[in-house]
């Protein structure tokens, strides 16, 4: 066990917690908590920067939410690949690289959007077994992807990091960054069988996780898969009853897009065998629910917290 889960005063810091979408949740969340928690924007490719942050701040766990994912896509990764490289392979490896020097458990919330399901002729059906967390890479479609798997192959080494793989992360608002907000407003939508992240469900494994001091990957989504159309249908359902949308083909959103995009679905075994065993030791958190009926708990409550703030849709 490394030194950091032994302290009796955890501290947690937050890369790209500051101003990022999902560290802000895990910010807000672990204040709920009680919990000592701190953030910086501070580049990680800077290595005396992150040198200096780290010893300032001394924390016990470091959760890194930082990284270049591409404004307002991954096709931006294919025309900065320099940028893509300092930050998610760079930078991502020396903030493991001086946590692991320090004793400091680091999370690192990555992504499992480096595989390719097979999928029947018209991509409605899964036909592959979803992929473990030790199966290797086979999709390189995107520039973001290629960093994403390479920098994996080498933080499995690292003995304090934790790899957490996302899959279309979900809020229960309607920011920019939640896939379903994205997904609303294309005007055309290929609906394939996907596994999916609600974040409400999994944050807060994240963070006990952290203080278990996990390593390793852990594939990082609900159980299950869900196609685009069903996502759709159950936000018209329960959100917005008047939203209507359009679907093409993979060939006419190839015409539109620079970089490929990876359809798959991961196997949570791991991941439902890790919950069970912290509720038996007494973790109060909750059961990480099928992707279907995540998205409807999740719709739920985007519709009460809508309601709330007068800006009901339904």
């Amino acid at each position: 066990m490394n030194t950091a889960t032994t302290s009796p005063v955890r501290r947690f810091l937050i890369w790209g917690g500051a101003t990022g979408w999902v560290g802000g949740h895990l910010e807000k969340l672990l204040i709920s908590q009680g919990k000592d928690v701190h953030t910086t924007g501070v580049r990680m490719e800077n290595q005396i920067e992150v040198q200096r942050v780290l010893d300032e701040i001394r924390p016990t766990h470091v959760i890194n939410c930082a990284g270049k994912t591409g404004r307002p896509n991954v096709d931006w990764c294919e025309d900065h690949k320099l940028e893509t490289i300092r930050a998610n392979v760079i930078g991502t490896l020396i903030l493991a690289d001086e946590c692991e020097k320090r004793g400091i458990h680091c999370t690192v919330m990555a992504t499992g959007c480096i595989y390719a399901s097979q999928y029947t002729p018209d991509h409605t059906h899964l036909l592959s077994p979803p992929f473990r967390e030790t199966d290797p890479a086979n999709f390189s479609g995107s520039f973001y992807s290629y960093t994403k798997s390479r920098v994996e192959d080498l933080l499995r080494f690292y003995p304090t990091t934790l790899i957490l793989r996302l899959r279309m992360p979900v809020s229960d608002d309607l920011h920019p960054r939640n896939f379903v907000t994205k997904i609303t407003q294309y005007n055309h939508v290929v609906s394939i069988p996907n596994s999916n992240s609600i974040l409400h469900d999994l944050l807060p494994l994240a963070i006990a996780m952290a203080e278990h001091a996990e390593t390793g990957v852990v594939n990082f989504t609900n159980p299950g898969a869900i196609s685009h159309n069903e996502v759709l249908g159950l936000y018209r359902e329960i959100v917005d009853p008047g939203f209507k949308w359009e679907n093409f083909t993979l060939e006419e959103q190839g015409k539109v897009v620079k970089a490929g995009r990876s359809n798959c679905e991961l196997d949570t075994t791991k991941l439902v065998g890790i919950v069970k065993r912290y509720r038996a030791e007494g973790w109060e958190g909750g059961e990480v629910p099928e992707i279907h009926e995540a998205y409807r708990r999740c719709f739920e409550r985007m519709r009460e917290g809508l309601q709330s703030r007068g800006g009901a849709l339904a």
